[in-house]
């Protein structure tokens, strides 16, 4: 057996992270990640298939199919695919820090956004199944997880980009709010002209 190493997963992530950012993502080597953490390559692909799966780890779409195939049946599809991006919201809040990171290493790279954009495709698509699992017909399954999927992003990018925002989980309870609004022919709420505002502000 090999020798345990605490927490070898946190400390390559940490690790990855710290020379994306220092060096570029295409410059960094998995061995250079290893060093660092003082692993061997050997452990760093006990927990990664590659240097990209730091960043698209699959334990935030777990989470999300988890949390929607345990919501009581009773629940209205939309209501089941809002538990599971809540779910993902708290997660990513305790983790900030690591979420802006890996943020800034996304944006600084067209390749990991293409890469991010087809995660968020699949994780609609693995949500969408769950629906089915659960007897919602096409297309109400598609539609409803790619709708959560929107909700979830748009949400996820004012957290990242917005000073003094609201915690994530807040800003995505807004947000399905702001849908169910729209969706019944209403008018955007105050919190979001207030984050068009925002938004216009930053942007000049």
């Amino acid at each position: 057996m090999g020798r345990w190493e605490p927490n070898a997963r946190g400390r390559l992530e940490q690790s990855a992270l710290e020379l994306y950012l220092e060096r570029g993502f295409e410059q960094t080597t998995v061995a250079e990640i290893a060093k660092r953490a003082g692993l061997t390559e050997r452990t760093f692909f006990r927990h990664f298939a590659d240097k990209r799966e730091v960043l698209f780890s699959s334990s935030l779409q777990e989470l999300m199919v988890t949390t929607l195939a345990g919501v009581p049946e009773a629940a209205a599809p939309i209501d089941a695919v809002a538990a599971a991006i809540e779910a993902a919201g708290a997660r990513l809040q305790d983790r900030r820090d690591i979420a802006l990171r890996r943020q800034a290493v996304i944006a600084a790279n067209a390749g990991l956004q293409e890469r991010e954009l087809i995660k968020l495709a699949s994780i609609a698509a693995a949500m969408a199944e769950a629906l089915r699992e659960r007897g919602v017909g096409d297309p109400a399954a598609n539609l409803t997880a790619e709708a959560g999927i929107a909700v979830f992003k748009t949400a996820f990018e004012c957290w990242i980009n917005g000073i003094g925002q609201p915690e994530l989980p807040q800003l995505i309870r807004e947000f399905l709010d702001e849908l169910e609004t729209l969706t019944a022919g209403g008018n955007p709420s105050p919190s979001a002209r207030r984050d068009d505002a925002a938004t216009a502000a930053r942007s000049g």
